[in-house]
């Protein structure tokens, strides 16, 4: 669980309300108030309209004056094609950063994550499984430990956020994503530097 799911109420509030648009949860176009996020959440309106500040900055919501908010469309697809490979530029850099000072406990972390996914990926939820995958993918920024990266990499996944559904479906079977993330997690334990960055650009597409 990330730092900030488990931080502030706003933070909490951004958190789930992020997951759930990139998820799919929430479609480009849903409506929300604050009224509806306050009871929802049982936080006040304060707590709300930081959470909903935060997600409009990221480009996941469009706010409106005394109108609430509603999720915002993607990028157009001309646009992603310039956005994929910064993420993956993103995740490459956290990696090198943090190769050599992972620990047991850090795998432990993404093996949490590799245990919903496979739950998701049996049971074909592939909501579930958008929102293990980009879990496994944000924990590794966050074992680098620069904020800014967070934010710029959580801003990129939120103009591209049905990548995480879409590409899922591609699978004949489910559990080939699965087999994919186990394989990434492998890499990172095998001390091969070029050939975890390697295996991770090639998933990243």
């Amino acid at each position: 669980m990330t730092a900030e799911a488990t931080g502030s109420p706003g933070s909490r509030v951004a958190h789930t309300l992020r997951e759930e648009i990139l998820t799919g949860r929430l479609e480009a176009g849903s409506r929300l108030t604050e009224a509806e996020i306050a009871s929802r959440f049982g936080v006040g309106r304060g707590l709300v309209r930081e959470a909903v500040q935060r997600l409009s900055l990221q480009g996941l919501l469009i706010s409106r004056p005394n109108r609430g908010a509603v999720v915002a469309p993607e990028a157009p697809r001309a646009i992603r094609s310039l956005i994929v490979p910064i993420r993956r530029t993103l995740e490459v850099y956290a990696l090198q950063l943090v190769f050599d000072e992972l620990r047991e406990a850090d795998f432990a972390v993404w093996e949490a994550i590799l245990l919903r996914m496979r739950d998701a990926c049996e049971r074909r939820d592939f909501q579930a499984v958008a929102e293990a995958d980009i879990a496994f993918h944000r924990a590794l920024l966050e074992r680098a430990g620069q904020p800014d990266l967070i934010v710029i990499w959580e801003t990129l996944v939120g103009r591209i956020r049905s990548h995480f559904q879409s590409t899922q479906r591609r699978f004949p079977d489910a559990m080939e994503i699965y087999d994919e993330h186990r394989a990434i997690l492998e890499s990172f334990r095998g001390r091969d530097l070029a050939a975890a960055t390697r295996l991770l650009k090639e998933k990243i597409g």
